[in-house]
């Protein structure tokens, strides 16, 4: 009993700082990233000694401005509901990692099991329920400011979370009656083999339609560009403007969080997971019969820094998002939703469910 206690501690700690290290990460990405894609150098001004770093010690002094700001909440506000807000929507972003699987099966200390917070058979629903109650701290968020305009921005949240957690549920059902199950360790191990002989058998491959209308949902429910209406500059306030120091600092960081959740489970569903391709526990198995063989340490190690690998990537590419498209208009958000991407689901589902009957 000790034992698993132990391991199951490990493996949160593995991956809060996972988590929390990439989406200080992101931070620094996104300035720099924005910058050389509209030609500007970016956020290079902090330092250490003398020594910058690309600009890597950005994020650690935003992390100190936040946290020594002054606390503001206000009046006629609940500090108590002020104080709640920011800390739901992060807790319930983090709490949704628990279930995603960044490696395989192995022994700790005695204690055999994936490398994942919690194995959950239903690992797939419980993420999508967890994502759901996040969208009570962006309300209270909004209600708790004291201000009509933050108000509205929560609103918003509130209905574009809502409408597109459907079409998000929806996209990823055709993975599921694939691999036949909602445990996401064995969708990931359901997409080891090798389709036509040659290729990796990922979702990706299989499921091209449910990605791209996965990804699409993914990015409205992270509030992310081109689908940050909450936050509109030019259109509204946002449901955060009345919060300062670190409670405007979760905020934020849980819209990097989410980021990072859209990756993982982009690449746990489509990608493969921790799969390397032609990669199996004796190590790489080539189709054309040629052998590499590997210690099991090796193996693994490999195939979490590949899981790590695909996540960054995933992260780069909605960051290009980010900085290629404009926003949408609350109008066009709203259809893209509901006579879009829903609509497309459910086609996606009758083809998959057909095809697996003629099979």
């Amino acid at each position: 009993m000790g034992a698993q206690i132990a391991v199951s501690l490990l493996k949160i700690s593995m991956v809060l700082f996972g988590v929390l290290s990439l989406a200080g990460l992101l931070t620094w990405a996104e300035r720099k990233q924005s910058a050389l894609m509209q030609d500007r150098i970016g956020a290079n001004r902090a330092s250490i000694f003398g020594f910058r770093l690309l600009g890597l010690f950005h994020p650690i002094a935003d992390a100190l401005k936040v946290i020594t700001k002054e606390d503001f909440v206000p009046d006629g506000g609940s500090r108590f509901l002020h104080h709640l807000a920011p800390f739901l929507t992060l807790f319930f972003a983090l709490l949704a990692f628990a279930a995603i699987p960044f490696g395989p099966t192995v022994t700790m200390f005695g204690v055999e099991g994936p490398l994942q917070a919690v194995d959950l058979d239903i690992g797939l629903i419980f993420i999508f329920a967890v994502l759901s109650l996040a969208v009570y701290g962006v309300t209270l968020g909004g209600w708790v400011s004291r201000s009509q305009y933050a108000l509205l921005g929560g609103l918003r949240a509130s209905a574009q979370m809502i409408s597109y957690e459907i079409a998000l549920g929806a996209s990823v059902l055709g993975v599921v009656m694939v691999h036949s199950t909602l445990n996401l360790s064995r969708i990931v191990e359901g997409q080891g083999g090798l389709l036509l002989g040659f290729l990796p058998n990922w979702g990706i491959f299989v499921q091209p339609l449910g990605f791209v209308l996965f990804l699409t949902a993914a990015v409205a429910e992270s509030k992310r560009g081109p689908f940050d209406l909450p936050e509109g500059e030019s259109e509204i306030v946002g449901y955060f403007t009345e919060f300062s120091g670190m409670k405007w600092g979760m905020f934020m960081m849980t819209d990097f969080v989410e980021t990072v959740l859209a990756a993982a489970l982009s690449v746990t569903l489509f990608f493969g997971g921790w799969q390397f391709p032609y990669l199996q526990a004796g190590g790489f198995v080539f189709p054309w019969g040629a052998e590499i063989g590997m210690p099991a340490w090796l193996v693994v190690a490999v195939q979490v820094a590949t899981f790590g690998v695909k996540v960054c990537l995933m992260c780069w590419f909605l960051l290009l998002v980010r900085w290629t498209l404009p926003r949408f208009r609350y109008d066009q958000l709203m259809r893209l939703g509901w006579l879009g991407l829903l609509p497309l689901s459910l086609v996606n589902i009758f083809l998959t469910g057909a095809v697996i009957l003629l099979l």
